[in-house]
């Protein structure tokens, strides 16, 4: 008897030691506080790196974006001070000027109306107060800040917002790109002849790129002070000292300029910021005037210096000033118009032929080139995915074997390397399912394993009682391997008979895997919070599983991927870690598109909440603002494949729906434009299935302008999955 009540003190003992230890579990409020990075970027000498912060501001009901700046402590990342530059909630792209004497970045807000970190108290207070309407006509200019403290100012002025900017090589001068400006009186008789009409294309203009030296900025600044601008320079339309250097039809999206300052290279898209032709997107290159002169050359013509069908971004010159790097996520170089994984090129831009020398780099790697960087050796740095993963691999040169650094397991984003030589410091951002995403700094890639943060916003997730997650892997109805995450609840990791909720990515050029995020796109930690299992499937046409994986949903755009994700729902059932009775699905954008067709597949799900997600294409097709890559994914245009547009359309199956839906969309959304949403909602109510749609004001396909809206769709989600679902959560 002793011996029993001993045992069962002991017990009691452990319960009470348990519950004094455990974790408290995530809760919405939580959640949604959570900090991402926007911008990670190393000074030139590797001794400071400036980082941009995202997160929400409840009160103003926007997402802040502010700049901080960490400083190296006696040449070790693993000491140093973190101060906050700005204040304004609108700062971004921040740009290291070649000599590290200034910090360059964007900003919506106007010149005083919010100061930074140095200013009054109560006159920051005051700022932050601006009318919300005010902040809607505030445009993008450009800011200089010392990073050794002090006020941002604008150098850049007008109603066109700055699209782009770059410091010249020798930073005494900021290249940018606008809108080509109107003058007052232009802009007048403009008004005065079409009242509020939109000339839809008519109105349309390309670009101008202007030349700004720093030091006639700087005089200007401190002759002006707190002064108004004055009403000729308003008149005037453009930056007061600004030079034109070249002019495009077409709108610049991204400067870079060589290390030795002699070229400009530029990116450029549609002005309509639809991508309707394939040639609206294309490298240009302008020779520019020696950096040292007060003056420049004569407005000059840009030279293209690519010809393919192939969507370019995130340009970068390499050290020897010659070749141009980019990446491409759309389209091919090769060929025809394709979607394989993004991939990263170099371009000869001495080249003077036709048929400029383009490289590949990574050639061999088997997964997507997420991220990369130019090192100061002529080595690139990519952040690339293969699998549930994200590692750092370097290659030499484009030919040179590749090498898979050492690191922690998880997903490794936006490197950025010291310039100058003498240091070899890196900085990056990493996250796990169970590591809430920090920045980091590294003396080297030797060192990735000591690499030592330098934030810590997201500390409180290492304070809850997180989900655990694994890999899963399954055979889909043709034999081919498919490959997902499963996220269990809190305490229950691999249990069995657990309900599922099967959250798709969208993309569909993405894919789930060993990474940290907390937002209203992925909430897969409180859905497994409120009791779900998460199944998170990488179908057909995610990347990180080679080109023929991500090709492989050509032209059955949802009929193959939804096969992959259904198959992978039995293997789960069949292997008793899913329970048959209790399913739901969702998900957002292309996630939304696989969850409409799914519901129409199948009455399994219990409930399915969806956003943003087509039902039928053609009108889709017309609206969207990635026309090239619908007509690609349906093997034609709507009259060139009609029976395709239709097999492929949810809506035309929509009587075989049984299961519950909660629709969510932005009232201004191009990229899967709301008349979707309501079409769903329109064939539900008929059918009198139970279903509910929320649309959000002012939010176009990415809920990026309100923090409120993204809670209230998850949180309504959340009940939906409660009270169709069947299973109660705890949030």
């Amino acid at each position: 008897m002793r011996r029993s009540l001993l045992l069962l003190a002991l017990v009691y003992a452990s319960i009470s030691v348990h519950a004094q230890t455990a974790k408290p579990k995530l809760t919405i409020d939580e959640f949604f506080n959570s900090v991402s990075f926007d911008a990670v970027k190393v000074s030139p000498d590797g001794n400071s790196i400036v980082l941009v912060t995202e997160r929400a501001d409840w009160d103003q009901q926007i997402f802040r974006k502010e700049i901080w700046l960490y400083r190296v402590a006696s040449g070790s990342p693993a000491s140093g001070s973190l101060t906050q530059l700005t204040q304004s909630g609108h700062d971004s792209s921040p740009q290291w000027s070649p000599d590290g004497q200034w910090i360059a970045f964007l900003s919506e807000r106007q010149s005083g109306d919010a100061k930074d970190a140095d200013a009054d108290e109560e006159k920051k207070k005051d700022a932050q107060k601006k009318d919300a309407k005010q902040k809607d006509k505030d445009v993008a200019q450009i800011f200089l800040i010392s990073p050794n403290g002090g006020e941002a100012f604008a150098i850049t002025s007008g109603e066109e917002e700055v699209h782009a900017f770059a410091w010249a090589g020798d930073s005494q001068a900021i290249y940018f790109a606008t809108r080509q400006p109107w003058t007052k009186v232009q802009n007048d008789d403009h008004k005065k002849e079409w009242k509020d009409v939109i000339r839809y294309r008519a109105d349309e203009r390309g670009d101008e790129i202007f030349r700004l030296n720093v030091d006639e900025a700087l005089t200007r600044h401190a002759a002006l002070g707190a002064k108004e601008i004055p009403d000729d320079e308003k008149d005037s339309g453009a930056t007061p000292g600004a030079v034109a250097i070249a002019r495009t039809p077409l709108k610049v999206d991204q400067i870079d300029i060589s290390r030795d300052g002699k070229r400009l290279a530029f990116v450029s898209s549609s002005v309509s910021e639809r991508q309707e032709k394939i040639e609206d997107t294309e490298l240009y290159l302008v020779t520019l005037a020696d950096d040292s002169a007060k003056t420049v050359a004569a407005e000059t013509t840009p030279i293209r210096l690519t010809h393919n069908e192939a969507v370019e971004l995130n340009l970068q010159w390499a050290p020897d000033s010659r070749h141009l790097f980019f990446q491409v996520n759309l389209g091919s170089l090769e060929g025809k118009y394709e979607d394989p994984q993004p991939r990263l090129y170099w371009v000869d831009a001495a080249d003077t032929s036709d048929r400029k020398q383009i490289q590949r780099w990574f050639a061999e790697y088997p997964g997507e080139v997420v991220h990369y960087t130019a090192l100061r050796d002529g080595s690139v740095l990519c952040a690339c995915r293969l699998g549930t993963e994200v590692q750092f691999v370097s290659q030499a040169s484009a030919k040179a074997a590749l090498v898979k650094r050492e690191g922690w397991a998880g997903t490794y984003e936006t490197p950025a390397a010291a310039a100058q030589p003498g240091s070899s410091r890196l900085a990056f951002a990493y996250s796990a399912t169970e590591r809430p995403t920090e920045v980091y700094v590294a003396d080297g890639l030797d060192k990735l394993a000591q690499a030592r943060p330098i934030t810590s916003f997201n500390k409180l997730f290492t304070e809850r009682d997180l989900p655990q997650a694994k890999p899963y892997r399954w055979t889909s109805d043709d034999g081919t391997a498919v490959e997902g995450m499963l996220m269990y609840p809190p305490g229950k990791f691999e249990a069995k008979d657990l309900p599922m909720f099967v959250l798709i990515h969208g993309g569909p050029q993405d894919a789930d895997g060993n990474h940290f995020e907390a937002d209203w796109y992925v909430w897969d930690r409180l859905a497994a919070t409120a009791g779900w299992l998460v199944f998170e499937p990488n179908y057909r046409g995610s990347t990180g599983y080679g080109d023929k994986f991500a090709l492989q949903i050509v032209p059955e755009i949802v009929s193959k991927p939804g096969k992959d994700i259904l198959t992978g729902v039995d293997a789960l059932v069949k292997d008793g870690i899913a329970d048959a009775n209790r399913l739901a699905i969702g998900g957002y954008s292309y996630g939304g598109y696989m969850t409409n067709w799914l519901i129409t597949q199948t009455t399994r799900f219990k409930a399915a909440v969806t956003g943003a997600g087509a039902v039928e294409h053609v009108a889709n097709w017309g609206n969207d603002d990635t026309v090239l890559d619908d007509a690609y994914f349906l093997g034609g245009l709507p009259w060139e494949a009609p029976d395709r547009y239709r097999s492929e359309g949810a809506i035309y199956q929509i009587n075989k729906v049984r299961t519950p839906t909660h629709m969510v969309a932005g009232a201004d959304d191009v990229r899967v434009a709301v008349l979707e949403d309501y079409l769903l909602d329109r064939a539900l109510h008929e059918l009198n299935v139970p279903s509910n749609l929320l649309i959000f004001p002012g939010e176009g396909h990415s809920l990026a302008k309100n923090p409120w809206h993204g809670k209230i769709k998850v949180r309504e989600e959340l009940k939906w999955l409660s009270q169709y679902g069947g299973v109660t959560g705890t949030n």
